[in-house]
């Protein structure tokens, strides 16, 4: 009567125990007295209309309705590349699973197959996309996809690829910069190869997405950070132990000096610094690093010649130039008449062969280039004291 349904409507009874962190609610067994349903003041009864057969709801239960809103959650989904505009809002449940997320979105984007999305979680201190995208169907719930450090938000990022998820998930997208015999920077290039792929399989790859640049002799390939280079590939290693989000994988073609290499001959790392004198000569890198072949004999006065000749460096300029043996941070002078590769051979590799290299030392005068290649959205949030 109070909710003016026919006197002959069959209903649906249900006691609501509790309603969060999760909802409880049981049925109520019409024909059954208070008691027997140890039913008592205050105790919350819920009943609706019994349903037809033919009639079909999205929530066809008070359960399952009070489940509906008590996990309902209202996101906005940004673009991941406009990430400080809402593009859409949806309402959905928090214990929707991953796939009913992206079927939902895509629904919304008139996208037929879901698993073209790609989704991104909200960095809460820094107002931005987290670095990394969320992997097929991980996390299950999307009360665990809005979770950031004890707190929650109501953003999400997405994109539109162009392969499904699954199958992208299998390939290794590489950003790589590549750059000349002269060691100035050419272009930055993506490529995207199965993961249990090698280096020589991507070097062969990259020598062949780079034709238009007439590369003659073999390529490698570099970690670079900080303008030091800290490896050199073997062409066995599996494209999935390398690591480009902190690191600069360069890609060069090895001169036919570097690969002239005769017994006793050595390939040494090069690298540009200067000391702040402010500092107590404490020493900054910059510039491209490079590696040089030097011979077992070889004298200062002719690697330099050699090192002025790769670079084009101008004779007035590379005049001002003073070269340095480089170990752990300390720079040791050189004449001309120094033998170069004596200094390498009698020093251990046990701080790494990176910490160990020729030093040029002049005025920096390069464009800057970023030192890593770190997340997309990196940048931190400033922090506040008051007094």
């Amino acid at each position: 009567e109070m909710a003016k349904f026919p006197p002959d409507q069959e209903l649906l009874m249900f006691e609501e125990i509790k309603f969060e962190p999760s909802v409880m609610c049981e049925p109520i067994d019409s024909k059954s007295t208070l008691r027997s349903c140890q039913l008592e003041d205050g105790d919350i009864i819920c009943f609706q209309r019994s349903l037809g057969p033919e009639e079909a709801y999205t929530y066809s239960t008070v359960p399952e309705f009070l489940d509906y809103v008590c996990h309902r959650q209202v996101v906005r989904f940004r673009k991941l590349e406009q990430p400080k505009e809402d593009e859409l809002t949806l309402e959905l449940s928090k214990q929707f699973t991953y796939t009913e997320v992206t079927d939902r979105l895509a629904l919304e984007l008139n996208i037929q197959d879901s698993s073209l999305l790609r989704l991104t979680a909200h960095n809460n201190y820094s107002n931005n996309p987290r670095p990394q995208p969320f992997k097929f169907n991980t996390p299950d719930r999307l009360q665990e996809m809005l979770a950031h450090v004890h707190q929650t938000t109501d953003i999400l990022y997405y994109e539109v690829l162009d392969i499904p998820l699954p199958q992208l998930e299998e390939l290794k997208i590489l950003k790589f910069s590549f750059h000349n015999q002269k060691t100035e920077h050419v272009c930055d290039q993506i490529i995207r190869l199965p993961r249990v792929q090698t280096v020589e399989y991507l070097l062969n790859e990259l020598k062949e997405k780079l034709k238009e640049y007439n590369i003659q002799g073999d390529l490698r390939l570099m970690e670079v950070c900080y303008s030091r280079i800290y490896k050199v590939f073997p062409l066995t290693d599996k494209l999935d132990s390398i690591n480009d989000q902190y690191w600069i994988i360069r890609c060069e073609e090895i001169t036919a000096d570097d690969a002239n290499m005769q017994e006793g001959d050595r390939l040494i790392n090069v690298h540009h610094f200067r000391q702040d004198a402010s500092a107590n000569t404490v020493m900054q890198n910059f510039g491209e690093p490079f590696l040089l072949r030097i011979g077992e004999n070889e004298t200062m006065d002719s690697i330099k010649a050699r090192v002025q000749a790769k670079l084009g460096t101008p004779d007035e300029e590379f005049a001002k130039w003073k070269f340095s043996f480089c170990t752990m941070g300390r720079p040791e002078p050189l004449t001309d008449a120094d033998i170069l590769s004596e200094r390498f051979s009698s020093r251990r590799d046990w701080g790494g062969q990176w910490e160990h290299y020729l030093g040029l030392e002049h005025e920096d005068k390069g464009k800057r280039r970023p030192q890593s290649q770190s997340h997309r959205y990196s940048a931190e949030k400033a922090v506040k004291i008051w007094n």
